[in-house]
């Protein structure tokens, strides 16, 4: 069962509306609602038993889910209460047991930071239910862009893969167009900015995300959309450093501190590495690090972590446990290489 950790250390300011402009799409609510039936119906089937959806159902929704995100912003405004989660990974089993945690939409307000996709053997289905909910609805729901939202990460990862094994390479391009369109940060309230990387030595103000062009392929491997995507905290760095995924920086607990205090906020939240309570501070509680994937890829024991903000912005952490546990290495996730590196040479997209 989950447990919950409960941090009261912000101001109670907020609003209890999610502040985006109101959206539609041109998809049949009826379908919408029997791919989401049939999804959430896998929960009482052997875990990785595939949804077998059409493929034209799918290039459907992917279409709906884009005309419903390009019809919002690059930097979302949410209010109070919403519930973050980090990296998912194409584990399609545990999403459904969180949802059954933590509750289901639209009686519970969501935002996940990005990676839906790849690692994970069924990246299609975890993908079709996000989409399919963020369709549905539309101003409770929100989807960022990660690091594997890009074709030139999800090309090597795995769901090109599975795409082209299981329908044909034509719906994986027609996937990747709508994560194009992904916004990259949401802030709560005003007082917590989210995404899926990290921050940047670009980020001045949050205007210089609203300014961020979209859509756009795979992020040019510098700069302010590459960081939010692939930038990671590191207690042994000052200020700014090198990244070992080859792209971006690593940044130390004054360029967090520095950040909080430039752009007025009271805690940043991101996600992009595995952590083994599923969630973990850094900067004295200016930064936490999210990760929903619980026993990730199958090799490790991590738990995974929903946060929840309430109404009064106090900020409290659901822990769920792997279902299964495995013997961890005596020095614990060390052997393992637990963070992706930028491909040396991109692919060539043309090819497929």
């Amino acid at each position: 069962m989950p447990h919950h950790l409960v941090c009261a250390f912000w101001r109670p300011t907020c609003t209890l509306t999610i502040r985006t402009r109101g959206v539609c799409c041109s998809m049949d609510p009826k379908k919408v609602d029997d791919i989401i039936e049939q999804l959430v119906s896998l929960r009482q089937k052997r875990p990785g038993t595939d949804a077998n959806l059409h493929v034209d159902d799918i290039t459907a929704l992917s279409h709906a889910a884009r005309e419903v995100i390009q019809a919002q912003p690059m930097l979302l405004e949410l209010g109070a209460p919403v519930k973050i989660c980090g990296d998912i990974h194409g584990q399609f089993s545990d999403l459904l047991r969180l949802f059954e945690y933590s509750g289901f939409p639209p009686d519970v307000n969501y935002l996940f930071l990005g990676d839906y996709v790849d690692r994970g053997k069924q990246s299609l289905e975890t993908i079709c239910l996000l989409f399919a909910y963020k369709v549905k609805y539309p101003l409770n729901f929100f989807l960022l862009r990660g690091n594997h939202e890009c074709d030139d990460i999800n090309r090597i990862y795995g769901f090109y893969d599975e795409c082209k094994r299981r329908y044909d390479v034509k719906l994986y391009k027609d996937i990747c167009a709508t994560f194009a369109w992904l916004p990259v940060a949401a802030v709560v309230d005003d007082r917590i900015l989210c995404m899926h990387g990290g921050i940047s030595p670009h980020l001045n103000s949050l205007q210089d995300i609203r300014a961020l062009y979209r859509p756009t392929g795979s992020p040019a491997p510098e700069g302010l959309m590459c960081d939010l995507m692939w930038s990671d905290p590191r207690a042994d760095v000052v200020g700014w450093g090198e990244s070992d995924r080859g792209v971006s920086f690593s940044f130390g607990c004054d360029a967090v501190q520095l950040a909080l205090k430039r752009l007025d906020l009271d805690l940043i939240c991101r996600a992009h590495e595995v952590v083994e309570d599923g969630y973990e501070f850094f900067a004295n509680r200016g930064l936490v690090t999210l990760f929903s994937a619980p026993a990730y890829c199958g090799e490790f024991n991590n738990s995974a972590a929903v946060l929840t903000v309430d109404e009064h912005l106090v900020v409290s952490f659901q822990v769920i446990h792997p279902e299964k546990r495995r013997p961890l290495p005596s020095n614990g996730y060390a052997g393992y290489d637990t963070h992706d590196k930028y491909p040396q040479k991109r692919p060539n997209t043309n090819k497929y």
